[in-house]
C-alpha cells in the first residue's frame, strides 16, 4: 500500500512540475492539476497538504541534488581548474536530468513561504559560495585571472542554469558535452595565457 502511494505521490509531484513549468506556479490551481492527473480535487488532499508542498518538494529535491553533486566535487582534491570543470559538469548533469523541474527551481522558488523562503535563499547563497571558493582558490594559486569573483559565478551560474530552457536530450549534444564545451569557453577566459 505504501509503494503505491509513493508512487502517486511522484505521478503528482511530475504532473506539477511540468503545470508550475507550463503555466506558472501562481496560475496553477488544485484543479488544473487533479485534471492533469485525472482525478477529483478533493482526492489530491489525501496525498499532500497543499499546492505549496508541492512547489517545496520541487525546490529542495532540486537544491538537493545540487548539493550532493557539490559533495562529490569537494570531496576530490582537485586543483582549481578542474575542480571547475567538474563542478561545470556535475551542475549540467542535475539542471539536464529533470529540466522540467530545473525551470521550476529556478523561477517559481519566489513563491515559497517563510521559513523555507529563508532556508532556500541561504542553500542559495551556499552553493554561490562553493562556486566562489572555487575561483578564489584558482586565482590565489595564479591560475585565473578575475577582477571580481561574485560577478564571475553570477555569470556562470546564469549561463549554466538557462539549460533547461534550450536543452533537448533528443538534441545534438548530450549533457557531457554541453558540459566540456561550456567549461572550455569559460576556462579559456579565465586561464591566464602565457
Amino acid at each position: 500500500m505504501a509503494e503505491i502511494i509513493t508512487d502517486r505521490k511522484s505521478q503528482i509531484t511530475e504532473k506539477a512540475t511540468r503545470l508550475f513549468r507550463e503555466r506558472g506556479y501562481a496560475a496553477t490551481s488544485m484543479r488544473d492539476l487533479a485534471a492533469a492527473i485525472g482525478i477529483e480535487a478533493a482526492s489530491l488532499y489525501s496525498h499532500l497538504r497543499s499546492k505549496e508542498e508541492l512547489l517545496n518538494r520541487i525546490c529542495f529535491g532540486m537544491a538537493e541534488s545540487f548539493f550532493r553533486a557539490r559533495d562529490q566535487v569537494q570531496s576530490l582534491q582537485l586543483a582549481p581548474p578542474v575542480q571547475l570543470r567538474l563542478a561545470i559538469e556535475k551542475h549540467v548533469e542535475v539542471i539536464t536530468n529533470d529540466v522540467n523541474a530545473s525551470a521550476v527551481f529556478q523561477h517559481e522558488w519566489r513563491y515559497l513561504s517563510e521559513p523555507d523562503l529563508s532556508v532556500f535563499k541561504s542553500m542559495r547563497g551556499e552553493y554561490e559560495a562553493y562556486f566562489m571558493d572555487i575561483l578564489s582558490r584558482g586565482k590565489a594559486a595564479g591560475h585565473f585571472q578575475i577582477e571580481n569573483e561574485k560577478l564571475a559565478v553570477l555569470s556562470l551560474l546564469s549561463a549554466l542554469n538557462w539549460l533547461y530552457d534550450w536543452y533537448r536530450p533528443e538534441g545534438r549534444l548530450q549533457p557531457h558535452e554541453i558540459a566540456a564545451q561550456l567549461s572550455e569557453q569559460v576556462l579559456n577566459g579565465l586561464i591566464k595565457k602565457s
